[in-house]
């Protein structure tokens, strides 16, 4: 395994991390199969592991903290959590406000068994608070020891630059890291958000490398597609071959098969071998949620690149491209809300 310095921090990491979304009520629900899971990552070279208070609402981050503790070489492994998702009924308990952290950097240091956070980090962007506002207390946390660095995930290029340049003016510490969506059908984010990175000495752990199971070699062109079931049933429309934009990816998944199978791989050995060719990428992160799925991904640790297959890559999807689009990508209020790019009607007319 390769391990790289995270985000300027002298934390090493490993090249792949393993995330734990997965564990819990939204995936497997056996504890036991988890710890399993965590035990062989860690045994493999794996030595940073991603969760959020959110995942299975806390059960992922307890399932961590129960398997860490028994393994009892917490020292040996980087930590990560992440904030801001709504916890529970009420108002106040999510988001990105001082008030909403404090409360909820202990529960999640509670529910991992542990006295320390390696890597906290924002969930998503909270357009109703004030970048200052999360960055102090950040900052706070760094200081008290609760957490040791912190960054983001998902957030836009333009606003990792207004938090390095708020971090500027105002004398506080910023993010170390930001964790983008990265893979062979989402392509986005070498526009922006990974030169930005690169610019301002970030490390980047990117998720999603699979695409939502369109890279696991499930989903192939001319074959029909279960509607009701899986992630499909939650988004029909990502899924379906009726659809020009599900079509295109079909397609591309077509020729991203013929060209794993000329080298003799997988297209899940493809596709996690693809985002850590960017020199941005400091870790991609892995999701199984079983132990099958884990052994599939750590092959791809030894699958190299060279220049020749990643300008097949191009030529298939090209640099910059989103065929697919991750669940959960941010978006901001002035695409979310017609409002905001709409004058009243009464002003519209030029004349």
């Amino acid at each position: 395994m390769r391990y790289r310095v995270l985000g300027g921090t002298g934390i090493e990491v490993s090249a792949l991390c393993l995330g734990t979304m997965m564990f819990g009520a939204v995936g497997n629900r056996d504890h036991a199969d988890c710890a399993r899971l965590i035990d062989t990552a860690i045994d493999r070279g794996i030595n940073v592991i991603d969760t959020a208070d959110m995942y299975s609402a806390g059960e992922s981050e307890e399932i961590v903290g129960k398997a860490l503790a028994a393994r009892g070489d917490r020292d040996a492994i980087v930590l990560a959590t992440k904030v801001h998702f709504p916890m529970g009924e009420g108002r106040n308990r999510g988001g990105n406000s001082r008030r909403w952290i404090v409360r909820a950097v202990e529960d999640s240091l509670r529910r991992l068994r542990t006295d320390r956070i390696d890597l906290y980090q924002i969930h998503r962007p909270d357009h109703t608070t004030d970048i200052e506002e999360t960055l102090s207390v950040l900052g706070d946390l760094v200081r008290a020891g609760k957490i040791l660095a912190f960054g983001c995930s998902t957030f836009p290029a333009e606003q990792l630059v207004d938090a390095h340049h708020v971090a500027e003016r105002r004398a506080l510490p910023c993010f170390r890291t930001e964790q983008p969506p990265y893979s062979l059908l989402a392509r986005g984010v070498e526009r922006d958000v990974l030169p930005v990175v690169q610019w301002l000495g970030m490390g980047a752990l990117t998720w999603g490398p699979l695409a939502g199971g369109f890279l696991t070699g499930r989903y192939r062109k001319g074959r029909p597609v279960d509607l009701t079931q899986g992630r499909p049933a939650l988004n029909p429309g990502r899924f379906d071959p009726a659809l020009p934009t599900t079509a295109a990816k079909l397609e591309a998944v077509e020729a991203l098969t013929a060209l794993a199978e000329e080298l003799g791989r997988t297209l899940p050995e493809l596709a996690l071998a693809f985002p850590q060719a960017h020199p941005a990428v400091t870790s991609v992160i892995i999701g199984p949620r079983t132990a099958e799925q884990l052994e599939s991904a750590l092959k791809a640790a030894d699958l190299v690149l060279d220049d020749a297959v990643l300008d097949r890559v191009d030529a298939i999807v090209p640099p910059g491209t989103d065929l697919y689009r991750a669940d959960g990508v941010w978006q901001p209020p002035s695409l979310t809300t017609p409002a905001l790019r709409r004058r009243p009607a009464a002003d519209r007319p030029a004349a």
